[in-house]
């Protein structure tokens, strides 16, 4: 073997020649002219274009509050999800704007494109945003139909006569 034994793994990385194993990558700020972060949201057909600038906790989706854009309850504790897990809830003003698929899918495209930009804004918050699962796209869509069937999986009714 060889002259020099080693009692730990830190002992390891020292002898290759690593240093600190166990660094995090550095993430830095991304703003644009107008000191906003930029976005896009993902969900189902729904796509989210979100920017969020330093303020009252202000959020317009399409030129309309929130509140009013987004009529169920649900839908709205879903779009407030990471901000709430930031623990950011009227520190910033969020505008988006939004397309495609239904109210459901919009309201998981703009909490999508909020947790990407609030990682633009403040990286350090990546690892909390991460953990709840708020910065995956969830890739789950509507299956195509196909022909010889009713739906996508469903067969005609069998008839014997």
């Amino acid at each position: 073997m060889s002259e020099q034994e080693l009692q730990s793994l830190e002992e390891l990385g020292g002898a290759l020649g690593q240093g600190e194993a166990n660094e995090a990558p550095v993430y830095e700020q991304k703003l644009d002219a107008q000191g906003r972060a930029y976005a896009t949201g993902k969900r189902k057909n729904a796509i989210a274009r979100v920017w969020i600038k330093p303020g009252s906790g202000v959020i317009t989706v399409n030129g309309r509050d929130f509140e009013k854009y987004f009529a169920r309850p649900v839908l709205r504790m879903v779009l407030q999800q990471p901000l709430v897990a930031a623990n950011r809830q009227n520190q910033y003003d969020v505008v988006c704007t939004v397309t495609g698929g239904g109210l459901s899918g919009q309201a998981g495209a703009v909490r999508h494109g909020v947790s990407k930009a609030l990682t633009h804004f403040e990286p350090e918050l990546r690892s909390v945003l991460k953990k709840g699962g708020f910065l995956t796209r969830d890739s789950r869509v509507v299956e195509r139909k196909k022909y010889g069937k009713a739906k996508a999986r469903r067969s005609f009714q069998f008839s014997k006569r």
